[in-house]
């Protein structure tokens, strides 16, 4: 067993520089991605977009919401930002803006996952990292999760500088945390849903709901009327899915106006439990600016929306 695990990673290491071999701006990315080759980022956007996009970036008179995001990435530099990709410091400033009944409760903040007391903390709860997107572990019953898991998942993403990984400019100084906040689900669906809000200098022009993200991840679009939209951001759209219009659909839109005013582009996302609206997070870069948009118009169409003339610098 030990000698086919060692000729598995032996094929993979192979593979591996054979690769690299045949892809070395791939290799230069990825040595810059990790900190050990010194890249500037508009290098860096425009040689991630090539690869990731199979076409060269314009920065000269970018159209598409994907060129107009690097834009941002580069160019958009208001030191707010890095406050509000901040999960745990983003919430006082969500409270002043819109109230603290939008906030979900935190439950703790360390710099380490061994600084942590579970004996403190109820049975359910979510831990999560400060300065990142996808280090998080949702704790349902706290007698029978592991925390060598959550430990390993964690650490992880405390040592990971999230900034280098796609030049998102606005996480580059962000103290790396942890945070546990209040575990917050809805009896009435499978997967707890969110409702991503697209606004452009402080007006809602969009909403994204995700559909099972654990099994068959499908993604509608809806103007703010609720009319559904045709076109699909990297996922695949279900026209046939219904998701029925949120009672609360007009406060929505009202709070993430407030949360996005006199910024040119973000997105903001919130959970709806009954009628309950709770505050997600704020998202300045969505999917990094690499996220396949269908069709090309609807592409357009977004990035259209961008005023780019309004950039902070």
């Amino acid at each position: 067993m030990n000698k086919l695990i060692m000729q598995y990673f032996c094929m993979r290491y192979l593979n591996g520089i054979k690769y690299y071999l045949k892809n070395p701006e791939s290799l230069l990315l990825r040595l810059a991605s990790i900190g050990i080759l010194k890249m500037d980022d508009k290098k860096y956007v425009c040689m991630l977009y090539k690869e990731k996009m199979g076409c060269e970036l314009s920065l000269t008179s970018p159209q598409l919401f994907n060129e107009k995001i690097q834009f941002l990435k580069l160019y958009d530099r208001n030191p707010l930002y890095s406050r509000l990709v901040d999960k745990y410091k983003v919430k006082k400033w969500i409270a002043e803006k819109i109230g603290q009944k939008y906030v979900i409760r935190t439950l703790g903040v360390w710099d380490s996952f061994d600084d942590i007391d579970f004996n403190k903390l109820p049975n359910q709860f979510v831990l999560k990292c400060t300065h990142d997107s996808g280090g998080v572990v949702i704790v349902k019953d706290k007698k029978h999760f592991s925390k060598a898991n959550a430990k390993k998942i964690l650490e992880k993403s405390l040592k990971t500088d999230y900034y280098l990984l796609g030049r998102e400019w606005a996480y580059k100084n962000v103290r790396r945390r942890l945070i546990a906040e209040e575990y917050v689900y809805d009896n009435s669906v499978s997967d707890l849903r969110d409702y991503k809000v697209f606004c452009f200098d402080g007006k809602a022009k969009y909403i994204q709901v995700d559909i099972d993200r654990h099994s068959n991840h499908k993604r509608n679009i809806y103007d703010t009327e609720w009319n559904y939209i045709d076109a699909q951001i990297e996922y695949p759209t279900d026209k046939n899915y219904i998701i029925e219009k949120p009672e609360c659909l007009n406060e929505l839109i009202e709070l993430a106006e407030t949360i996005a005013d006199g910024i040119p582009h973000v997105r903001t996302d919130f959970y709806i439990i009954g009628n309950k609206i709770l505050f997600g997070e704020m998202t300045f870069y969505h999917g990094n600016g690499f996220e396949k948009i269908q069709p090309r118009e609807f592409e357009i169409t977004l990035g259209n929306n961008i005023d780019l003339k309004k950039v902070y610098r």
